[in-house]
């Protein structure tokens, strides 16, 4: 398939050649709430957008976050200034949330202030979007699965929604971006039933004063990325910047964001295809291994990278970062599962039988899958989730690698990743029956709850388009 690979990652330091709000402030700025591991952000920070503030209540993805953060606000590095950054959003209210627009007000590059006017009529900050993906376990189908039927209204995370309305009428940023899975337009308040969730979602975003609100379900393979996921996005559209805006069109629909020009619409066919994706990283020596079941002490893994860039997205996903633009990125997290002997040969069977699992092999619990090569006249079909055994490498006998599966969401390869590879079982699940609602989150999870980087690129690149008419007519 083809490929679109814009070169558009933003400078990493205030000034230099970054692009200037064309209200006047320097920067686009954005507030990620829920932000996980980071996803979201690095595809606005690739369509030019840089964070003000952070929140995430897990301390593994949040420290993904940090270290993946170089810019500079008020002479400080954002991610060592604790003021711009909050573990868990309930404290983001009363005397918290006042300290936020406190300390947002204090980074001269933001030059973040209010308008006066109604709130009616779309007066607010100059805040350019707020962005946020509430924990989703409680409303997709595996996730209510993992947390032991559970009804939905007793899991806190699921009415995380309501901070995110509040803290959006205390902001009152341009634009903002509520992000979730596809169950939530499905899901139930209880196992038995009852009340839909999504109404209520949707009316309380909806009731948020001067704002224009539109939502549509899209599928990341539709936006340059190789896998299906679909997700719903919800956007709000501050009155004044919707009336400065001619292409945005909010009488064509009262539901579809696409439509009305709240969200950009797909391009089908730009996913690349899995050995374009995967293809450098692919060290011919560790099959040979797999099948001896001769591993020797310490990490299974490859250190540097055993091909070179070949296909565009290769070379874009191995290309320095920006505070390192004359630097050479580092092969990172390419470590290898230790299958035993009967594993391997279930994989090597699956290769050489187009995926077929051979009877005595067969489970219950979960089909494996054989990711394709090349998706040919098909589209994709896979979803990365929390752990990687629901899907084989495409030529060895083995599950992918964390690099692996973080080029599944388009992270770039000097993306670094905090906290354990993986775990399973109550550290990962919780149980709320027992009022365990903590989560351990590693290196899979965080990466496939993220929102992938390909996507958000794409609505964030779409924002600064309309942010760039509205303002500047101004």
């Amino acid at each position: 398939m083809g490929e679109v690979i814009k070169e558009n990652i933003h400078q990493d330091s205030v000034g230099g050649d970054r692009p200037r709000n064309p209200d006047g402030s320097g920067l686009y700025t954005m507030v990620d709430l829920f932000a996980g591991c980071g996803g979201l952000s690095m595809g606005f920070e690739n369509a030019k957008f840089t964070p003000l503030f952070v929140s995430e209540l897990n301390t593994d993805a949040m420290q993904t976050y940090l270290k993946n953060r170089h810019h500079m606000l008020g002479g400080e590095m954002f991610s060592k200034n604790p003021a711009l950054r909050c573990y868990d959003a309930h404290e983001l209210q009363g005397k918290r949330l006042e300290q936020m627009v406190s300390d947002l007000s204090t980074i001269p590059e933001a030059d973040f202030h209010f308008d006066t006017g109604s709130l009616e009529s779309g007066s607010g900050s100059s805040l350019d979007v707020l962005a946020g993906g509430p924990p989703c376990q409680g409303y997709s189908g595996i996730g209510i699965r993992r947390s032991y039927a559970v009804d939905r209204k007793e899991i806190p995370s699921n009415v995380l929604y309501g901070r995110m309305t509040k803290i959006i009428c205390r902001l009152r940023p341009r634009i903002f971006l509520f992000e979730n899975v596809r169950g939530l337009l499905n899901a139930k308040w209880t196992r038995e039933g009852g009340e839909p969730i999504w109404p209520d979602v949707k009316a309380a975003f909806r009731q948020i004063p001067g704002y224009e609100v539109r939502w549509s379900l899209v599928f990341a393979k539709d936006y340059g990325v190789p896998q299906n996921r679909p997700r719903v996005l919800l956007v709000g559209i501050r009155k004044d910047i919707l009336e400065a805006c001619p292409s945005l069109k909010p009488e064509t629909d009262e539901e579809d964001a696409i439509k009305c020009g709240f969200l950009p619409a797909g391009e089908p066919g730009l996913f690349p295809d899995i050995q374009d994706l995967l293809g450098d990283l692919v060290d011919e020596s560790v099959a040979e291994t797999l099948r001896s079941g001769q591993f020797a002490s310490g990490p299974f893994e490859t250190t540097s990278y055993p091909r070179p860039a070949r296909t565009p997205i290769q070379k874009h996903l191995r290309t320095p970062p920006p505070w390192e633009p004359n630097g050479r990125v580092r092969l990172t997290e390419q470590e290898y599962s230790k299958h035993k002997k009967a594993v391997v040969d279930k994989f090597d069977h699956m290769l050489a039988n187009n995926g077929e699992i051979p009877v005595h092999y067969r489970t219950r619990k979960f089909s494996q899958r054989v990711l394709p090569p090349f998706w040919g006249n098909k589209e994709p079909n896979m979803t990365a989730t929390s752990l990687p055994d629901d899907y084989v490498h495409y030529s060895q006998p083995r599950v992918l690698t964390v690099r692996e599966w973080a080029r599944l969401q388009l992270f770039p390869d000097w993306y670094r990743f905090a906290g354990k590879r993986t775990t399973g079982g109550i550290r990962r699940a919780g149980n709320p029956l027992e009022g365990i609602f903590d989560r351990e989150v590693p290196k899979y999870t965080q990466i496939g709850n993220a929102v992938p980087v390909g996507l958000a690129q794409k609505v964030g690149e779409h924002f600064r388009g309309i942010l760039d008419q509205a303002l500047g007519a101004r």
